[in-house]
């Protein structure tokens, strides 16, 4: 029978002797007896059976699959046994009796097979009801000691109480009792950094030595990443100045941006991963900096361009010769190097928005370049006598 399926007494034990919905179950002493002796017995067998099928099998893959299979079906029995131990029928001293050797040789079969066969079990198996309620009692202990050693009245936001009733709540939950041990190996392993915290709310760039850990493990509870989101916009807020504000953003995820994950662990497995969450909003951020830097600087530079428009326009030179005769003379002088440019439309660009004429009040460069080409004669002599004018004044300084 064993052979068959050698967890089939205790199935039948649990499943169909207790489980059964009767309230009037008797077991008299001499029958106590047998069976606390038969249930030594009987995990005796299962020790011994699991043994044998671990040097029966050759490969890997099924000596894995045989390891799991055990460890699942003691894992559903203890919680089931612990499920019906609850019922008013069994609230006796004798079924206290019956129950406690039932869970307890269960508990040993699963002590067993996961430090035996440690290699071949998955961390993502469920943890028993009765190891859950262990563990959870340790870790409810430890978090509340944590904050209240840690935390120091001083210390604004109180981050650290704020981490261990985030990590408490799943916890609390009476109904939420399937509990991988990967989940629990998560606990385990952010407990023992926070411990190691001297100063939890440290803070550098408004990232904690906390935050920074938390980060490290994937601590991807929502309300945690909404906190640090709004922490870290609280603190950008304070700098008016985009540019400057934008410089510690892309700072502030340059910093977070170096700490390497290990995302085989985290806090909720149906989150997304917390630094994915982060890069996210920090693009975001900067796309949203950027575009609203790029907006003052086109009303900038509007607002510029108008007054620089109507401090040209009020400021100008005017010119008693027309756009073509100057024209004629910026040319000449371009091509006779006295003024040395890079281009002579870079001369006409330089100087023609600043003259006016008696006629024109502006002038585009562009155009008195063009109409440098095909002057009349008639403006040709009157740029010459407007020269010659100047050499003759010249002459009487």
């Amino acid at each position: 029978m064993i052979k068959m399926y050698p967890l089939e007494w205790f199935d039948s034990l649990i499943i169909y002797s207790f489980d059964a919905d009767s309230s009037s179950i008797n077991v008299s002493e001499n029958e106590l007896d047998i069976l606390n002796e038969r249930i030594v017995s009987e995990a005796k067998k299962i020790k011994i059976h699991i043994k044998n099928s671990f040097f029966e099998l050759k490969s890997k893959r099924q000596i894995r699959l045989l390891i799991r299979k055990y460890h699942s079906s003691l894992v559903f029995l203890i919680d089931r046994a612990v499920e019906i131990r609850k019922r008013k029928q069994f609230n006796s001293a004798q079924f206290n009796k019956i129950f406690d050797l039932i869970v307890n040789s269960l508990d040993d079969l699963l002590s067993f097979v996961e430090i035996r066969y440690s290699a071949f079990m998955s961390l993502d198996q469920r943890v028993s009801y009765s190891y859950f309620s262990v563990w959870k009692k340790e870790m409810l202990a430890i978090l509340m000691n944590l904050a209240e050693i840690k935390e120091n009245p001083a210390d604004h936001d109180h981050e650290l109480q704020f981490v261990a009733a985030l990590l408490a709540a799943p916890l609390h939950n009476s109904k939420n009792t399937k509990f991988t041990y990967r989940q629990i190996f998560y606990y385990r392993e952010i407990i023992t950094e926070m411990q190691k915290l001297e100063h939890a709310v440290s803070e550098t760039e408004c990232i904690s030595d906390l935050d920074l850990m938390l980060i490290r493990m994937n601590f991807n509870s929502r309300e945690y990443a909404e906190k640090l989101v709004a922490k870290i916009g609280g603190y950008l807020e304070g700098f008016e100045n985009l540019s400057e504000r934008l410089e510690k953003l892309l700072y502030i995820w340059s910093m977070l941006s170096k700490i390497n994950p290990n995302l085989k662990l985290t806090f909720n497995p149906s989150q997304q991963n917390l630094i994915l969450f982060l890069e996210y909003w920090f693009s975001s951020e900067v796309r949203y900096v950027e575009k609203k830097a790029a907006i003052e600087m086109q009303q900038q530079t509007a607002y510029y361009a108008g007054s620089e428009f109507v401090e040209k326009a009020d400021s100008k030179l005017e010119c008693m010769l027309s756009g073509d005769q100057i024209g004629l003379i910026l040319r000449a002088t371009d091509e006779a190097r006295i003024i040395k440019a890079k281009s002579m439309n870079y001369i006409f660009k330089s100087i023609v928005p600043y003259l006016s004429t008696p006629v024109k009040k502006n002038l585009s460069y562009q155009s008195v370049r063009s109409n440098s080409y095909n002057a009349e004669e008639r403006d040709k002599e009157i740029a010459i006598e407007s020269l010659e004018k100047i050499i003759r004044k010249i002459k009487t300084y």
